[in-house]
């Protein structure tokens, strides 16, 4: 087997600083790593080659010292290695990333590229989907198990997704990403960092390629940063003392009933740095927005809501339209309630064939676009809108922006997509240079739907038709319920792994139960099994905005809390006085969680209104 595994350097997040003078990330004295879910794949690459035979080769983009990150590679286990590394390659978005990529990968006839989820730098998750676009590939992304079968020419795969794991097959050739469980960790030894020194790297320049230096680099990126701006944390971090754990509960209710506990909510999430909205915009060229609805367990998710009252807003600065399309079976159902949002149009493809998988429905948006001819597309960070918006990019020859917190039109008439990147330590100010501007937006992050009475659309169905899709879904195992309870609640108890075992986690679910919220985790603790993947939050999780986050017994590491920032309060509970997750808070207990929390349901549970188990679960 010939397999390929593209690699990216990036600095360490946790060691970048913001200089507020000149707007830039300080990358000097940053040491710089391979991203870690590319380190997963090249180590299942490695295992499948020593299955079933063949060569490994890291490939990478990058200036001379990524050669570095190629070195490392080959000490892994690489056969060899390949570094792009060209000025014309400077100032790359993903979708140029993506086309130098693939002219270099259809050099070669490989029968597997492997591509990490997504870099923990940009933390995109579009190069491999483009990548798989641009080759005319079939792709699993979010993978944490893969087998092959040479001689069938067939691989088989567990991908993660928002409520569970997909079982999947699909033939060979094909890309797929790796999800953090793909392969275990491991370092190193001196011996092969030695021995990596004699495998050949060799250098590719564009030209090499024959490629167009007009769709590489700065030239042929769709994309650009306007600006950065620091995400600053704004929290009380107000440690309650007391003579007794109940005295520091009773003086920790008194704050959260202040803030609207058991009533309505007076705590705002934070928000990125807000630019002034111009009565008036000198846009030209198309100026509808379209959003893609999103279904889970036969419901509108939540944050098409999400979606739709954010385009309500943009589209009168654009002077546009709010059309929204649905797919599935039973998608005119959800016509009224897309209307009810705000959507004056809704698009409705009614086969579940468009479901089946990410071709079908990749086929599907793009027709529409070119039909529709909107200014600009939403779709939710979801699993699925991961999957769907760069294959479509890539294939219009788009700029998407992903993972976005907000947006807002500037005086030029451009709609700005507010990226986080770095962890979320910064906020990136992107804009597009082609039509329509794609964004994917993290759910949760803009101010939720207002379903207003009397609101009417325009109902069109689609005469398109599903094509066959080459990935097949074998098996799902799906929590759908538990998933979307954390993707809607207000209030949400998250365990880490100081509560000691599985065993424990009744009082946490009490805790959550009385408040009518939802239970979430550290990677650590699904790590053990104690929960499901889906419950976690964090950088290699989900990011979660309720109003109350209560964080029982977790150390509150920088890659868990960067997935809570937008809760309006979060209480920490923890008996080290030197946790990192007392940074982070507005309410700090310092003790034993198996006193507090017990102590703290006692409490709610005396005050909670008669018929009500806490605060609403729906926004």
């Amino acid at each position: 087997m010939l397999i390929a595994v593209c690699i990216k350097q990036v600095p360490a997040v946790s060691a970048l600083q913001f200089d507020p003078a000149t707007r830039t990330i300080r990358r000097e004295g940053v040491r710089s790593e391979i991203s870690a879910f590319d380190v997963r794949a090249l180590l299942r690459a490695v295992a499948l080659r020593d299955e079933h035979g063949g060569t490994v080769v890291a490939i990478t983009m990058g200036p001379p010292q990524a050669r570095e990150a190629l070195l490392e590679c080959l000490a892994l286990g690489a056969d060899r290695a390949e570094h792009l590394c060209d000025p014309a390659f400077a100032g790359a978005d993903t979708l140029a990333t993506a086309r130098a990529l693939a002219a270099l990968l259809e050099r070669e006839p490989y029968d597997l590229i492997l591509c990490g989820r997504n870099s923990v730098d940009a933390e995109t998750g579009q190069v491999g989907p483009e990548i798989a676009e641009l080759l005319d590939l079939p792709q699993v992304t979010m993978a944490r198990a893969l087998a092959v079968d040479p001689a069938a020419r067939t691989l088989r795969a567990e991908r993660e997704t928002d409520e569970g794991i997909d079982v999947v097959s699909a033939p060979l050739p094909a890309l797929v990403t790796a999800a953090e469980d793909l392969a275990p960790e491991r370092f190193t030894s001196s011996s092969e960092r030695a021995a990596a020194a004699a495998k050949p790297i060799a250098l590719r320049r564009a030209a090499d390629l024959g490629l167009d230096l007009a769709l590489v680099g700065a030239a042929g990126s769709p994309t650009w940063v306007l600006d950065l701006a620091p995400v600053e944390e704004h929290r009380r971090r107000e440690m309650i003392a007391g003579a007794t754990p109940a005295a520091q509960v009773a003086a920790l209710v008194a704050r959260l009933r202040a803030h609207g506990l058991f009533g309505e909510w007076t705590v705002a999430r934070p928000a990125p740095p807000p630019l002034p909205a111009p009565a008036a915009v000198a846009r030209g060229g198309a100026r509808d927005v379209l959003v893609v609805a999103e279904t889970l367990d036969g419901h509108l998710r939540p944050v098409v809501g999400e979606l739709l009252h954010k385009a309500t807003q943009l589209a009168p600065q654009l002077r546009g339209t709010v059309s929204a399309l649905v797919a599935g079976a039973g998608a005119a159902a959800h016509a009224a309630q897309l209307a009810a949002f705000g959507a004056g149009r809704v698009l409705v493809a009614a086969d579940d064939g468009f479901l089946a998988g990410t071709e079908a429905h990749a086929a599907l948006l793009a027709a529409v676009i070119e039909r529709e001819r909107p200014g600009l597309v939403l779709l939710p960070a979801t699993v699925v809108g991961r999957d769907l918006a760069p294959r479509v990019a890539a294939r219009l020859g788009l700029g998407l922006t992903g993972e976005c917190v907000d947006l807002s039109v500037d005086a030029a008439g451009r709609v700005l997509q507010h990226k986080p990147a770095f962890g979320g330590s910064i906020v990136a100010l992107i804009a597009s240079r082609a039509q329509p501007e794609m964004a994917t937006v993290r759910p949760g992050m803009l101010a939720p739907g207002v379903a207003l009475a009397g609101q009417t659309a325009q109902v069109v169905a689609l005469a398109d038709r599903p094509i066959a899709d080459r990935v097949r879904l074998l098996e799902r195992r799906s929590d759908a319920e538990a998933a979307a309870e954390l993707e809607e609640a207000r209030v949400v108890v998250g365990v880490g792994m100081g509560i000691g075992g599985p065993q424990h986690l009744p009082q946490a679910e009490a805790l959550a139960a009385l408040l009518s919220g939802a239970l979430c985790t550290t990677r650590d603790v699904s790590d053990a099994g104690w929960l499901p993947k889906q419950y976690q939050v964090g950088i290699t999780g989900r990011a979660i905005a309720p109003d109350l986050y209560i964080a029982v017994a977790l150390r509150g590491a920088f890659e868990h809390t960067v997935g809570v920032r937008r809760s309006g309060i979060i209480v920490a509970i923890n008996r080290s006085p030197k946790a990192p997750i007392f940074r982070s808070c507005d309410y700090g207990i310092v003790g034993d969680w198996a006193e507090i929390v017990p102590e703290l349901t006692r409490q709610l549970r005396e005050i909670a209104p008669p018929g009500r188990g806490g605060a609403e679960t729906s926004r």
